[in-house]
């Protein structure tokens, strides 16, 4: 029997990456037997709450197995405010929504997205600012998301920061 005949096809999860924002959360989809990650747009929230229930929403109509979660760490790789606070949105999500939420480093994603944008514009494409506003977001999280499945992004083990600051 040839080997690929014999090979069981393992399931890959479909996972929904989240750039959260006071303001602005992106959403990005990928996973799947592709294994590819794509915008799926922005949601504009006005609380942390908001967030929480729009983003469990997402998850439910993504058809998501896991949710991944952009972690934006200061330049220097330590815990700042911003962080922490997203940690704790994180772990409120993943009990909202019942799935695994994996922390990664977000750092350079809306640099690398705002990257895009540019070379889409040179390009010949029509973006106004408020346009790139509502795009950016997501391909932070689509940029992230794509790193992580290609493997050059890890999953953070945010209860080692926890165990540390108590």
């Amino acid at each position: 029997m040839p080997l690929a005949a014999s090979v069981a096809k393992i399931p890959l999860l479909r996972i929904l990456a989240i750039d959260y924002g006071e303001r602005r959360v992106g959403l990005a989809v990928g996973g799947g037997e592709v294994a590819l990650a794509s915008a799926v747009g922005v949601v504009e929230v006005n609380s942390p709450e908001d967030a929480l229930r729009k983003c469990v929403r997402a998850i439910a109509d993504e058809d998501a197995d896991a949710v991944l979660l952009g972690l934006p760490l200061n330049m220097d790789g330590s815990v700042g405010p911003a962080a922490r606070m997203v940690i704790a949105w994180g772990k409120k999500l993943a009990a909202a929504c019942g799935k695994k939420v994996v922390f990664v480093d977000e750092r350079l994603s809306s640099f690398a997205a705002g990257e895009k944008l540019v070379d889409r514009k040179r390009a010949g494409g029509h973006l106004t600012r408020a346009g790139k506003k509502r795009r950016l977001d997501a391909l932070a999280a689509a940029e992230f998301l794509g790193a992580y499945l290609e493997g050059r992004l890890t999953a953070i083990d945010v209860d080692v920061w926890d165990a540390h600051e108590q």
